[in-house]
């Protein structure tokens, strides 16, 4: 039986995304083992203090239209309000839009109404026309990491005060989706007009918390904002975003108190932390990957022309077939994760609700002899020789070591790079490099872990991957209504883009906050993001 919408496409685009990630718990207070879901803390809170947050890695550019990474997304969800967000139950709920969108019959018109009482940090009156100078930002911008996203938004208009009116090239089901993502962020166009391209280091949004400083390699500071229109519902007067890349050194800074929540900790350390009584743990299922990216044709940059790359791994598709080969998905999550995160080879989670994709147990099996035998079809000299680019973390050193140990095995001389974060988004983004680990934190519709990344010159294509096949079932999937054929071209598009082995997808990690038990209000949903508008110390 084909699940399809009763009524117009207006109900398609406006309820589809509305459905829950299967798997996906509901709120849980109790939960306390590393298995089970927790995320959120509904303790009772005072008022003032201050929250410091221990990142990962130091976040990339706070320009909406222009970051491309988890941790500054953290940071926007303290200060950049979206016209849509999601809740703990994977569905999308308005934020800064009063509604839903509603969508014409032919699905090629989407009008969103907007808030009347928000203001920006800078005092400036949110509006639809601002709402649509943002919008035009992120699509128009050049470089703009949001580019494909609104590729399909011909025309932007504000049509009353309060309403924006999208029309569209041909009907796009994923746009709420990326409406409740950065996309959705709307700028001060007083900011915007002051301060240009250095928007990045003035940043002005609608959020319960003001941009103060940002002292780089070192913290970001929000002060909680006045003008917010839901002030009284902000305890903390200031958040602090301290990048802290060795995930011991987070712990124990959580021990000894100087910050009260660690993000993104890895396994090892979040087992630490279940024997610690002052600590407790936050977790989610997460609707991203990891794994490994390589340049087949990267020589102008991200989202530009691809070109020939005159060496083994982009020549010819079976060498990277073979180093895929030589991967133990499962082994490297019980060496390098503990065993707490778990293989994948897909970019959609198997928990998607719209289209689940491949779960682990169908994941490819480790066969060194099977690639010997490629790399031998293929008639390249062995070993083939390749840099990989990895992150300065300690988990990022042991995953590196695992994949050098296995892929030596199989024919090839792996050399790590350590590279510090930025730096390696800088050089991968230019093409500088034979293979880098990559992440990404998920999107609730599965478009949005694959167009803008795999389509040929997407906006975050740092791979050079260029396949008419593979855009033209993008196309297919961002169009089509009916949630069954849905399926079907997402599950067509993950064998085609798994065939050209572009990027290799290793392991779906689950998000792992830790935090001082002093500390209530915390939401940790499936996008992986800490929300801190209601954190506060527990009274």
């Amino acid at each position: 039986m084909r699940r399809t919408f009763p009524g117009p496409a207006a109900v398609a685009l406006t309820l589809l995304l509305a459905l829950p990630l299967s798997g996906c718990a509901s709120l849980q207070s109790a939960a306390t083992e590393v298995g089970g879901v927790r995320m959120t803390d509904e303790r009772p809170v005072r008022q003032g203090g201050t929250l410091t947050v221990a990142l990962q890695s130091d976040p990339d550019r706070l320009d909406p239209s222009l970051s491309q990474t988890l941790v500054g997304r953290t940071v926007f969800a303290g200060m950049c309000e979206k016209l849509y967000d999601i809740d703990a139950h994977g569905r999308i709920v308005p934020q800064l839009a009063t509604a839903p969108p509603t969508v014409s019959a032919d699905g090629r018109t989407v009008t969103v109404r907007v808030r009347r009482d928000a203001r920006f940090s800078d005092g400036t009156r949110l509006d639809a026309r601002a709402v649509v100078g943002s919008l035009l930002r992120h699509r128009d911008l050049p470089g703009s990491a949001r580019a494909t996203e609104l590729a399909p938004v011909e025309r932007i208009d504000a049509t009353a005060d309060d309403t924006v009116r999208l029309t569209l090239s041909r009907p796009y089901v994923p746009l709420t989706a990326v409406l409740a993502d950065r996309s959705g962020m709307v700028m001060s166009p007083a900011a915007l007009r002051t301060y240009g391209k250095d928007f990045t280091n003035h940043p002005s949004c609608v959020g319960p918390f003001r941009f103060e400083e940002r002292v780089g390699g070192d913290r970001i500071v929000l002060r909680k904002d006045p003008r917010y229109y839901a002030a009284d519902r902000v305890s903390l007067d200031r958040v602090i975003y301290k990048p802290i890349p060795d995930g011991a050194v987070r712990l124990a800074n959580l021990r000894s108190g100087d910050v009260q929540i660690g993000d993104q900790m890895p396994p090892v350390d979040v087992r630490g932390a279940l024997t610690e009584p002052k600590l407790q743990i936050f977790n989610s299922p997460s609707l991203g990957y990891q794994g490994i990216g390589l340049n087949v044709g990267n020589v102008h940059g991200t989202g530009e022309k691809p070109g020939r790359i005159d060496t083994p791994v982009a020549r010819d598709v079976r060498v990277r077939a073979a180093f895929e080969l030589a991967l133990d998905r499962e082994l490297i999550n019980k060496v390098v994760f503990q065993g707490m995160y778990e293989p994948a080879c897909g970019p959609v989670s198997p928990g998607s609700a719209i289209a689940p994709g491949p779960p682990p147990e169908e994941c490819p099996k480790r066969d060194a002899a099977a690639a010997r035998r490629l790399l031998a079809e293929a008639g390249v000299p062995t070993p083939v020789r390749l840099e990989l680019k990895v992150s300065t973390t300690p988990e990022s050193s042991r995953l590196g070591q695992v994949i050098q140990a296995m892929a030596k095995e199989a024919g090839f001389e792996i050399t790590l790079r350590p590279t510090e974060f930025a730096t390696l988004l800088e050089e991968t983004d230019a093409g500088d490099y034979d293979a880098f680990l990559i992440g990404w934190s998920g999107r609730l519709d599965p478009d949005g872990n694959i167009a803008a990344i795999l389509g040929t010159q997407g906006s975050m294509n740092a791979y050079g991957l260029s396949d008419p096949a593979i855009d033209a079932l993008i196309a297919q999937g961002r169009s089509e209504r009916d949630l069954d054929e849905r399926a079907r071209i997402y599950g067509e598009l993950t064998r085609r883009v798994n065939d050209r082995h572009a990027l290799v997808y290793v392991y779906r990690q689950k998000n792992y906050a830790v935090a001082t038990k002093d500390v209530a209000g915390v939401r940790i949903y499936g996008d992986g993001l800490v929300r801190v508008t209601t954190a506060g110390y527990v009274r």
